[in-house]
């Protein structure tokens, strides 16, 4: 891995600002972003970049690697939480475990803006097929943790587990409904007509990620201690997936592209976990699973894990 990547990545304002957010934590300062902000800047970023990939989908050709590129994202996130689940109902409750594994086998949008941002900074781009691949990988990750939830553990009496309910739920929920929305916009808006929010969609991008980043460093460190029952498991594993399925794409992406920062996007969407679409549908899907756990390990550990350290390292890996 090239230290001067990892140095300039740990430099980065927008994770300089997410270590702020912790920092105000830490030393218990009143700092906050109000949540209706925070919320607006979320779907800000949703909007953005799947208008952005539609624009650039629309003017690439669909061939063979974005039709496989597309089945290779759907596989990866059903084969992830498959044998996640297998490997933590061993140690932790059906539940959690299923929760874990469906937040593992989905994706982090802010950590796909981070490795879009991280291209841009080594002077390349990603194809615009792959924010659709980002789009696709949310549902199979979910309903897969369902189907096991429904296999090993008796549910709820009314409790709604119908498969049908659950991925109308998980392709309906607000983050996953903007950024395919704003795809499909985005790939038959007129390319004149779009350039007039340019300035919108691309000029203040970053401003708005690195306030986001900083409201998620505040909650990150908020809910550190929520799993400290759990000991060093919960922090090994968030550590550990993200590597394991980040170098299992960089093998896998291979298979069905040549392009560097296509395989490293791969390699970034399988080693992220989601912490606002999966939860906002498992709790729902999942009522027995444990917030306290999943989400501080996407949040706390997984996401600073991967901002940090994750991106250079997969993109040395798909160099190598």
């Amino acid at each position: 891995m090239d230290v001067q990547i990892l140095l300039t990545n740990l430099s980065n304002p927008t994770l300089l600002y997410f270590v702020l957010g912790v920092v105000a934590c830490l030393v218990k300062s009143d700092l906050e972003i109000p949540a209706t902000t925070t919320k607006f800047i979320a779907l800000y970023l949703l909007f953005s970049i799947g208008f952005r990939g539609g624009q650039e989908l629309a003017h690439q050709e669909i061939t063979r690697e974005v039709l496989f590129s597309l089945l290779l994202g759907a596989m990866l996130a059903s084969i992830i939480p498959l044998y996640t689940f297998f490997l933590l109902k061993r140690k932790l409750r059906v539940a959690d475990a299923a929760a874990i594994a469906a937040a593992n086998g989905s994706v982090s949008a802010v950590t796909f803006v981070a490795a879009s941002e991280f291209l841009s900074a080594q002077g390349m781009d990603m194809g615009g097929h792959m924010v659709a691949v980002m789009a696709l990988m949310e549902a199979p990750a979910i309903a897969v943790a369902v189907l096991l939830l429904r296999q090993y553990e008796e549910p709820e009496p009314g409790q709604e587990t119908g498969l049908r309910h659950t991925l109308h739920h998980a392709l309906t929920n607000g983050s996953v409904l903007m950024i395919v929305g704003s795809l499909v916009i985005g790939a038959i808006a007129d390319s004149k007509q779009a350039e007039g929010i340019a300035p919108f969609t691309t000029d203040i991008f970053k401003g708005f990620l690195a306030i986001y980043l900083l409201e998620m460093g505040i909650i990150t460190a908020r809910r550190f201690s929520a799993f400290r029952q759990y000991g060093l498991l919960i922090p090994a594993l968030g550590v550990i997936l993200p590597l394991v399925n980040g170098c299992l794409a960089v093998w896998m992406s291979g298979w069905v592209t040549d392009d560097p920062a296509n395989r490293f996007v791969f390699a970034v969407l399988a080693g992220s976990a989601s912490y606002i679409a999966v939860p906002a549908a498992l709790r729902i899907a999942a009522p027995k699973a444990d917030p306290g756990l999943y989400i501080p390990m996407a949040l706390g550990v997984t996401f600073p894990f991967n901002i940090a350290i994750g991106l250079p390292l997969y993109w040395g890996l798909v160099n190598a």
